[in-house]
């Protein structure tokens, strides 16, 4: 596809900014979307990026909002027209046992990692139908396949993108959407500095970031619908 346009969410840093950057060192004349609420570290993104050879815009957006989203979409379909990739990749973490997750906190990381894809992939999603064409990322978790102690809004979060993913690769299959649902294990990130794991143990960014591009590069004719990355370990 010539000069794609990309928008990825929570692109400011982690896993985001990581795929913003392998698409931009790999996919010549790509046209990156960046979208997350720190348009601060979204313009050293952006900078990083245009270093790389791509056109960077940043769109500074809370993705859990109607209002902003629908602001966002309209900004980003004025400055580079329909999406052709758009990537999930917005979502928040947080621990708690069940009993004590208050409801504000549990709506907060529901809304951060699920309404988010909801909102921004409804926004979309009519283009790419109307035009055949399309890819869109989902960014579960391996907690979206398995329950893990200690994390109730987070696991319930990411089981729903894992099922709203099947829900629209099933809706979409015959209509030239590719839909990809990633679960990654644990991935380096600041959020990881004051762990105490040691770095080795975690996967890094770039490389879940790779096998998006990867994804991405197969031809229209293949679609992987889940994947699942995890250290080489497997027990993070």
């Amino acid at each position: 596809m010539s000069k794609p346009v990309v928008l990825i969410t929570g692109a400011s840093q982690g896993i985001g900014a990581a795929i913003a950057k392998v698409f931009a060192k790999e996919v010549r004349g790509v046209r990156l979307a960046l979208v997350a609420r720190n348009e601060k570290n979204l313009t050293t993104v952006a900078r990083a990026c245009a270093k790389l050879g791509a056109t960077a815009e940043i769109f500074g957006c809370d993705v859990s909002d109607e209002a902003s989203v629908a602001a966002m979409t309209a900004a980003v379909t004025k400055r580079f027209g329909p999406v052709d990739v758009l990537v999930n990749n917005a979502g928040v973490f947080a621990m708690a046992p069940f009993a004590e997750t208050a409801v504000a906190e549990f709506d907060r990381i529901v809304a951060a990692n699920l309404r988010s894809a909801f909102l921004v992939t409804r926004a979309f999603l009519p283009e790419m139908l109307k035009r055949k064409s399309g890819d869109v990322f989902f960014m579960s978790s391996i907690a979206g396949l398995g329950a893990y102690p200690n994390s109730t809004a987070y696991c319930a979060a990411k089981f729903g993108v894992t099922g709203m993913a099947k829900v629209l690769r099933a809706e979409t299959r015959d209509h030239g959407v590719r839909v990809c649902c990633v679960h990654p294990g644990a991935t380096w990130s600041p959020s990881w500095s004051a762990s105490g794991v040691k770095p080795e143990r975690i996967m890094p960014a770039a490389d879940v970031a790779r096998a998006f591009l990867d994804v991405y590069r197969l031809s229209r004719n293949t679609v992987v619908e889940e994947i699942v990355l995890r250290p080489q370990r497997g027990d993070l």
